[in-house]
């Protein structure tokens, strides 16, 4: 699929994967709109992208309130007349035991990585069924595969991303509508930057960025990467139970 001039929206575009996937997708000179709670970032990147003669719109939108994502899609629509692509990327992460996870960082990882794909996926439909095309790219993760120790929070709703973007996928079979999902390794990026842990496998977040768009571009349904943690994490997947316990008590 040819990306030139088509209207992309990138949520969570101010850092990380979404920030990059912006310069990435510039450079094949797509229609951009970009949006992100810190609108700041975002409209000196929108700034520096427009020098290229590029249409980049930048809008300050919290994906957990859904009348906030619905008047960044209208503004889309309104500017644009339309939309292409949909990378819905905005996600935070937490690591902590369950038992000292407080209440309020569980429900924010909750209402960013999971509500906040839904409110996008309810404002965006509507746009791509008139339009009778157009494709959602959900970011999900790896972590979906299992539930690791002192990341059940974070797993248990990149798991719940992965379910709701399958279910939507089947849902529109028989439309021309595409769904996608990414699943990532571990991606250098400020949020992974915070992990006090050993990440295998870790990949610059520019490899990851093209990674994702030649996905795109193919259609693929599952864009996951890098190899070594696709094979690993989907072993550790068909494990028994027992074994995978054993094996992660110890890690």
């Amino acid at each position: 699929m040819e990306l030139t001039d088509k209207v992309i929206l990138i949520t969570g575009a101010s850092s990380g994967i979404g920030f990059e996937l912006a310069k990435v997708l510039a450079k094949e000179k797509c229609k951009l709109a970009l949006l992100n709670r810190r609108v700041n970032i975002t409209n000196n990147l929108a700034e520096e992208l427009s020098k290229l003669n590029l249409d980049v719109l930048s809008i300050k939108c919290d994906v957990t309130n859904k009348e906030e994502v619905q008047i960044a899609v209208d503004q889309i629509v309104n500017h644009f007349g339309k939309i292409d692509i949909a990378i819905l990327n905005s996600g935070i992460s937490g690591r902590s035991s369950i038992e000292k996870f407080a209440h309020e960082s569980a429900k924010e990882i909750f209402d960013v990585n999971v509500w906040g794909v839904f409110n996008c996926v309810k404002a965006i439909l509507p746009v791509l069924k008139k339009q009778d095309s157009g494709i959602i790219v959900g970011v999900s993760s790896l972590a979906e595969k299992r539930g690791f120790p002192k990341s059940g929070i974070y797993c248990a709703s990149k798991a719940a991303v992965s379910i709701l973007l399958e279910s939507l996928r089947v849902e529109l079979k028989k439309s021309n509508i595409k769904v996608l999902t990414v699943k990532p390794g571990f991606i250098k990026t400020p949020m992974t930057d915070k992990n006090n842990f050993k990440m295998p496998f870790l990949i610059d977040v520019h490899k990851a960025a093209n990674i994702i768009v030649n996905g795109i571009k193919k259609e693929k349904r599952i864009i996951q990467f890098p190899f070594p943690t696709v094979f690993f994490s989907s072993l550790l997947r068909i494990l028994p139970d027992r074994i995978f316990e054993l094996i992660a008590s110890r890690t």
